[in-house]
């Protein structure tokens, strides 16, 4: 039950790399219960390099929908690698916690595999239910930094708000961002929206309070869920690069 008002994925690609300009290479990760990932490696274009950048996606549509952040990233100077969970895009199989967590790993080794790849100057970035997915690789796989963006402290939280006529005793402790944030390992940034109705505010900031150092807040006034991008424009990728070129 509680898969089904979790994971909204979405098989057609509204949108292609090459509509942004950018040059791309399929990839296809192979996860270790046998599911068949998809994804698109797109290079950095700017004259500088940054890393490479493992971008984890929220729960809805598919990597076709997250060209702009690659294209904005990209352009700051980060490799980018997009790819779908299993049961999104062209990934087969059925989303569901653990095997998103076998997702991120699968993904991280095809980064790792790649010739020209400093395992050193890896990144992930998780957006919303990302977050919580990119969070559990780093406390396993510490990358050079971790983006959490709109990102929620768990599932119970959020069913509180989301869907408070499903019974407490309903809901699994899934994806709980906010007890695990405290092993972290890696230099952190979050980035939240200050009015998101879909992930509050508040979530990003009891994550980041949770967190250890070193860690940077970068709130975005006047966006919410789904428009943060828009709304924050060239500071988008401009804070992340700035953080990650801090880095030492």
């Amino acid at each position: 039950m509680i898969d089904a008002l979790l994971y909204f994925p979405s098989r057609p690609f509204d949108d292609q790399p090459r509509n942004h300009g950018l040059a791309h290479e399929d990839v296809e990760p192979r996860t270790a219960d046998g599911e068949r990932l998809h994804g698109w490696w797109i290079a950095a274009t700017a004259a500088f390099r940054l890393g490479h950048l493992i971008h984890f996606h929220g729960n809805a549509g598919n990597v076709s929908h997250r060209l702009a952040e690659a294209s904005a990233l990209s352009a700051a100077g980060f490799d980018v690698l997009l790819f779908d969970y299993r049961g999104y895009g062209r990934s087969t199989g059925r989303p569901h916690e653990e095997g998103l967590y076998h997702d991120a790993r699968a993904a991280l080794a095809a980064v790792r595999e790649r010739r020209g790849v400093d395992p050193s100057r890896i990144f992930y970035l998780g957006e919303s239910l990302g977050g919580a997915v990119a969070l559990a690789l780093a406390l396993e796989r510490p990358p050079r930094g971790l983006v959490l963006q709109s990102t929620f402290t768990g599932i119970r939280d959020m069913a509180r708000r989301h869907y408070a006529l499903v019974p407490a005793f309903l809901i699994p402790d899934a994806y709980p961002s906010l007890a695990r944030i405290s092993r972290l390992r890696a230099p952190l940034l979050v980035i939240h929206g200050e009015r998101d109705l879909i992930v509050p505010f508040s979530h990003g900031q009891r994550l980041f309070a949770a967190a250890p150092e070193p860690k940077r807040w970068h709130p975005v006034a006047g966006a919410g869920h789904n428009d943060l991008l828009s709304v924050a424009g060239s500071g988008y990728a401009a804070a992340i690069a700035a953080w990650a070129a801090a880095i030492r």
